[in-house]
């Protein structure tokens, strides 16, 4: 009597049940043995909820299915238990190749299956998604929901993969515990997610991103995200999906970026220009523009990407950025044209141009609403690009850098002013005599000496080496000892009670002052020389030599007064 279709069914899973039962209990080659029993699993969910369309009943091709998998299940069961027998003295490359077979034909079984489905042959008794486990529901709860739903990703029409993806994005983000059970607990859970990224039905589509996104979040997962093949339809998603699917897209593929690895994959598969387009097209979002330059930053840590880039016209695409109105879109493109002028001379050439100028000043300029962070960027850059010749540093000049720091440095918040420091330092070791005086003329010298008495001491130290600098010029060093108080607030810094600091730069300067009469005559008449002749009584070299340039002058103002009596 022939068998009815329920029947041929529960037979099948009977013979699933054992064979996994079976494969359990395994000794001998384990590496062949869990892909076995992760397919013969995934059989088993898809065919559990299984039941029969009233049309298809009786269909050939079902039952023939059906019968090749229960033929597998029992073979493997077979080998399984001669697997788990200590005894077993056959061919080992003979059973391997057995395995080999059994793992091929569990996932032509699977791929036939899933075709039955879409087919409408075999039909999904799930109706509903389980109910959410309660906060705090034990890991063996959460595995069996999750379980659930991934059997209904499976199998389900679009309208059941969809809810059941809405479900899984709520505990996802409700719980990181579920994150695992989904990447680590649920034999190809990943692979799933995957997969549907590619699905014809947006909703189904744009739930499984969401859960990616979330996935793309661990570190620890990323690379099983990369094996199962996310990187292709995620960048298919960034060149033809809606505003919010390219968005989640892009914050993925920023996660995933992190590692050099990936940042090749995703140029191989043309991702380079298609970010670049959405950096320069004014239709994509504030969000999407700046994540996209997130992923472009990442890129540019591999030295061929980045020329690659270049190639493209990514310095055209990151000028016009800079114009834009949102100050995040500035700092990544100035942080990208720092980048790509790293190792290239040519393009930091290129970029010596009056409107790039104007707007790195613009971000500088104290009277802009710009926070202190770009700020920073916009000095490096102006450095990088403009701190390399006579002929550019001049163009700043005109232009009122030396005014937009000299402000910050006498009105700006602390930050702001440790940033000027530390520009107007590196500004300093580049100019020349003409340019030091100009900054003499201006008051700077008068800024940094006060600011050298109450700041971190990175900061000192920046004031310090452009007082050296400064006063290295004769008009300087005349203006500098000529205001009252500039020499001994100078010698009061040299309190060796104080520490090292930035004595040897203050002794640096000293030196400089004392080349000039009017310099030593203040030295030597300040109530602060103790300080001076502290250092030189612990062997400190320079003030020795300062206190014996003091001492020389002395005797000539006796010598020159016996002369004249």
């Amino acid at each position: 009597m022939a068998r009815t279709e329920k029947e041929v069914l529960e037979q099948t899973l009977k013979l699933l049940n054992s064979a996994i039962s079976s494969s359990h209990s395994t000794r001998l080659f384990p590496a062949k043995w869990k892909p076995i029993r992760d397919k013969l699993e995934r059989l088993r969910s898809n065919l559990a909820p299984a039941s029969f369309d009233a049309d298809s009943r009786g269909n050939p091709s079902l039952a023939e299915l059906l019968e090749a998998i229960s033929a597998t299940a029992h073979c493997t069961k077979l080998l399984a238990q001669l697997c788990g027998d200590d005894s077993y003295g056959g061919g080992k490359l003979l059973m391997k190749s057995n395995l080999d077979l059994i793992a091929a034909s569990l996932e032509l079984h699977i791929k036939h299956l899933d075709e039955k489905y879409d087919l409408g042959i075999l039909i999904s008794s799930l109706s509903i998604v389980l109910s959410k486990p309660a906060v705090g529901a034990s890991r063996e709860d959460m595995r069996i929901y999750v379980r659930d739903i991934f059997s209904r990703l499976r199998i389900g029409c679009f309208e059941m993969k969809a809810r059941a993806l809405a479900s899984l994005n709520q505990v996802l983000h409700e719980d990181e515990r579920y994150v695992r059970a989904v990447a680590a607990e649920t034999t190809d859970g990943i692979g799933v997610l995957v997969k549907l990224l590619d699905c014809r039905e947006v909703m189904v589509k744009e739930e499984a991103l969401r859960a990616v996104s979330v996935i793309a979040g661990f570190e620890s997962y990323r690379g099983m995200l990369v094996m199962s093949g996310v990187i292709p339809p995620l960048i298919r998603i960034l060149e033809q999906g809606n505003g919010k699917a390219k968005e989640r897209a892009a914050h993925a593929l920023k996660l995933m970026t992190q590692s050099c690895d990936n940042a090749w994959l995703v140029s191989s598969q043309g991702g380079v220009l298609t970010l670049l387009r959405i950096c320069g097209d004014d239709g994509s979002s504030s969000k999407l523009a700046n994540l996209a330059c997130s992923i472009l930053r990442n890129l540019c840590g591999v030295g061929e990407i980045r020329r690659f880039m270049v190639e493209q016209g990514a310095v055209v695409v990151f000028l016009k950025l800079l114009r834009s109105k949102e100050e995040a879109s500035k700092l990544h493109a100035m942080e990208l044209l720092l980048m790509f002028a790293s190792d290239d001379e040519e393009i930091k050439k290129s970029l010596t141009r009056d409107e790039f100028i104007d707007s790195l000043l613009g971000i500088i300029n104290h009277e802009s609403l710009y926070s202190s962070k770009a700020r920073e960027i916009a000095l490096r850059c102006i450095e990088a690009f403009f701190f390399t010749s006579p002929a550019s540093l001049n163009q700043l000049v005109k232009r009122g850098f030396l005014h937009q720091i000299l402000f910050f440095l006498r009105n700006g918040e602390v930050a702001d002013q440790e940033l000027a420091l530390k520009s107007v330092s590196r500004f300093c070791s580049v100019s020349d005599q003409l340019m030091a005086q100009t900054m003499g003329d201006m008051g700077f010298m008068p800024e940094l000496l006060r600011l050298l008495q109450a700041r971190p001491f990175d900061a000192r130290e920046a004031a310090a080496e452009a007082l050296c600098s400064l006063v290295l010029v004769q008009k300087n060093r005349r203006k500098f000892i000529e205001e009252d108080h500039n020499v001994d607030n100078v010698l009061q810094l040299l309190d060796p009670r104080e520490g090292k600091g930035t004595k040897k730069l203050l002794l640096s300067a000293l030196m400089s002052l004392t080349d000039s009469s009017s310099g030593r005559k203040k030295v030597s008449a300040s109530i602060y020389l103790k300080n001076l002749e502290k250092l030189a009584e612990a062997e400190v070299a320079e003030a020795k030599k300062i206190l014996k340039k003091i001492s020389n002058n002395r005797f000539r103002s006796i010598f020159e007064a016996l002369r004249g009596m």
